[in-house]
């Protein structure tokens, strides 16, 4: 087996027969991509879980967030965290299988999104609270997906306003934003607690982080890959020992168990709980656009409007189908991005094994609440690596803009601080009138985004009068070749193009 084979998790005895009959005819057999090979069996069951353990804390943690804001109680809010684990899976699915004309067809996790929390809990609230109140909720979350499915086409027009320069700052103030998250995970998982942030959470954080760095450092090949893996695996061990894994609950919760279809009743279409709704998806899909192309970059994938419009279709049909079964919007998970760029794992295979692992783990609650019991600061020691590398990624996308020029690194200088405000003082969210600027100033991801695209259409698409003067030098200067316009991304003939980092169209 190769070295690629064990950096990319394939190994195709079928491709090297071609191969090798393609040899002894004098011919070249064609390579198969790193993203469409099928792993074996055993490192679809591994790889898959490591991504399944990136994502679990934060699939939970949503619908623990809704049921508590509008009330629920006891069994119904395992009913609702088992029916998120199981959308998720199928959304995993969509994205990563796919259907005909529906999913991106790259390593793309989908989980829940925290940004639909605000509104959810209002829209529940509103309709009378507890399980009154979420026959409206899921008819909202219904009608929104639907919304999506049908206008992601006119998200694809989009594409040509995320050149390099604005997803790579997108991407750049992801990272940072959830490395808030990782430093939450890290100090315990609840500030409340006077033992949040003790040298006990550290150092359980410092064990996983510290053996996810040794494997890089010491190993290759499939031990390198499953690094984060591995990492959790001893920073739990070293926790029970060390008496702060809790397993008392998996003895009493049972091993089969979901919820029905609609198990709430029949879902009520409130118009201005729609509308609601819809424009968290909105928000959602401008955010999902940069994650993305961000997967394209890491994988070596060209992405454009063709694939955002089959990518924000799987993102509305899953939310469709979620609101069905008593579950909430679904959105890419950057963790898992992260975890991508770490292990060079590329197979979109080894992703829809993770969703197939979802489902199970929807099905099972007893297997769920096993890995629910690893304590939140052994995950934040392998979450701090994880969410700094997506901020790389952004950082290696931007090296393809043209920061030589003021306007651009303005934009990337504004957007990213903008968008650590909501990260350093989520204050600024409860001084906001209304769930949805409430929503909006609640995430530093959204903020950023939003700043990064009005900054990239003021600069370089918006024509004002008093500017013609200096567009004119500017492609005076671009003939005379002053500015190597062949090189540079962000000339403006070149505002539409995404290119790869080996400079690949």
């Amino acid at each position: 087996m190769s070295e690629k084979e064990v950096q990319d998790g394939t190994h195709d005895t079928q491709g090297g027969a071609a191969e090798a009959a393609a040899e002894a005819v004098g011919t070249e057999a064609p390579r198969k991509d790193a993203v469409d090979s099928v792993p074996s069996v055993w490192r679809l069951v591994v790889y898959g879980f490591q991504h399944v353990l990136a994502f679990y804390a934060g699939a939970v943690v949503m619908p623990l967030l809704v049921a508590e804001g509008i009330g629920m109680k006891g069994d119904d809010i395992a009913l609702l965290v088992n029916a998120s684990l199981l959308t998720c899976g199928l959304a995993t699915l969509l994205q990563s299988a796919g259907l005909p004309g529906i999913g991106i067809r790259l390593p793309v996790v989908q989980g829940t999104s925290t940004t639909a929390v605000p509104s959810l809990v209002s829209v529940g609230l509103a309709a009378g609270g507890a399980k009154a109140g979420l026959p409206t909720v899921f008819g909202a979350v219904i009608a929104a997906g639907l919304a999506l499915f049908v206008v992601a086409p006119v998200f694809s027009r989009l594409v040509r306003f995320f050149p390099p320069l604005v997803t790579g700052t997108i991407v750049t103030i992801v990272g940072i934003t959830l490395l808030a998250v990782a430093a939450r995970q890290v100090g315990g998982g609840d500030p409340s607690q006077g033992s949040f942030g003790s040298p006990q959470h550290l150092g359980l954080a410092a064990v996983t982080l510290v053996v996810i760095l040794l494997l890089h450092k010491l190993s290759r090949g499939f031990l390198a890959t499953v690094a984060v893996l591995v990492g959790l695996f001893i920073g739990t061990v070293v926790a029970a020992f060390a008496g702060f894994a809790d397993f008392s609950g998996i003895a009493s919760t049972p091993w089969l168990g979901t919820a029905a279809p609609l198990h709430y009743g029949a879902p009520r279409f409130d118009v201005l709980a729609v509308l609601s709704i819809v424009l968290v998806m909105i928000i959602i899909a401008v955010e999902s656009i940069g994650q993305f192309f961000a997967v394209g970059e890491i994988v070596d994938r060209k992405v454009e409007g063709k694939h955002v419009t089959r990518a924000l279709r799987a993102d509305g049909l899953a939310t469709a189908v979620a609101g069905v079964l008593n579950s909430f919007p679904s959105t890419v998970y950057s963790q898992n991005i992260g975890l991508i760029r770490l292990t060079r794992v590329k197979s979109r295979w080894i992703v829809a094994s993770s969703g197939v692992i979802m489902m199970v783990l929807g099905l099972v609650p007893k297997v769920g609440a096993i890995v629910a019991a690893m304590p939140a600061s052994v995950l934040g020691g392998a979450t701090i690596v994880l969410f700094s590398t997506i901020a790389v990624v952004g950082v290696q996308i931007l090296f393809q803009a043209d920061l030589t020029d003021q306007r651009n690194t303005i934009l990337v200088a504004a957007s990213v601080g903008v968008g650590f405000l909501p990260t350093a003082f989520p204050q600024f969210a409860e001084q906001m009138p209304g769930r949805q600027l409430h929503a909006l100033f609640e995430s530093g991801i959204i903020l950023g985004t939003l700043t990064a695209v009005c900054l990239n259409l003021f600069f370089h698409h918006l024509r004002l009068p008093f500017g013609r003067g200096r567009e004119r030098r500017d492609r005076r200067d671009r003939r005379e070749g002053a500015s190597d316009a062949a090189g540079s991304i962000d000339a403006s003939e070149h505002y539409m193009q995404h290119v790869s980092p080996t400079g690949k169209q």
